[in-house]
């Protein structure tokens, strides 16, 4: 079978780790949102939007139900965020979110990323403040009167709406998410929600240099391997 066999085989291999990662991933999370909330959809937004997004991304329905079921149970594990920053290859900005039931392990794992790339571990608001914290909603259209004046109507404070392509994106700050979202489909009940998010934006990029390239990838793909890293928001721009 030879070398391609065994190209395919950690392709496969690499696939299913990922899928695994992001099927952890999504459990971790709609579990600690039902558990804080009520573990119906109906009754808790934040969980609809949960479960909506990891639909999107082809999360299995047993993956779902067993998170709420999980949440619907006395006991269970106590998870906490916690968000790191810093520095990283190239002098980007990073910020790195986490769901841990386990300070000490986290910390010691997200350390190991910066100190093994030769990245700086930041205090606490070292680069948020580089960040813009916002709530994404992104959509098909081409009507930026139209989406403004629905927000408008709503009481909604908007940052931005962009159109580009035939596709309008709508920023507002991340306390308004639900709030935007509802007046969204209630003024374009058709409207269907290609990006729903609440994220961190850099309000600048960073040009990664193509020596930095191989060291910032594999910073990434350590953090992404970490069990509790969440999410990683970077301002780097990497070499096409």
């Amino acid at each position: 079978m030879g070398r391609s066999f065994e190209n395919r085989k950690a392709s496969i291999l690499k696939t299913a780790g990922q899928k695994s990662k992001l099927y952890s991933k999504y459990g971790k999370q709609l579990y600690v949102v039902a558990k804080n909330g009520v573990p119906d959809p109906e009754g808790n937004p934040a969980l609809r939007t949960l479960i909506e997004k990891a639909k999107s991304e082809q999360v299995p329905s047993h993956v779902i139900e067993k998170a709420l079921e999980k949440a619907s149970g006395v006991g269970g594990e106590d998870y906490a965020s916690a968000r790191y920053e810093g520095f990283g290859p190239g002098g980007c900005s990073i910020i790195v979110d986490c769901l841990t039931d386990n300070n000490n392990r986290t910390i010691t794992d997200v350390r190991n990323c910066f100190t093994k790339t030769g990245s700086k571990l930041g205090a606490t608001g070292s680069v948020a403040h580089s960040f813009d914290h916002l709530a994404v909603l992104s959509f098909k259209g081409d009507n930026e009167e139209q989406v403004l004046e629905a927000m408008l109507e709503a009481d909604v404070d908007v940052d931005d709406v962009e159109c580009k392509n035939g596709q309008l994106t709508l920023f507002a700050p991340a306390a308004e998410f639900y709030k935007a979202k509802t007046a969204l489909l209630e003024a374009f009940p058709e409207t269907e929600l290609e990006v729903q998010e609440i994220t961190f934006l850099p309000q600048a990029n960073k040009e990664i240099s193509p020596e930095d390239q191989p060291m910032f990838e594999k910073f990434i793909n350590m953090l992404n391997d970490c069990e509790d890293v969440q999410d990683i928001y970077h301002n780097a721009v990497v070499p096409g």
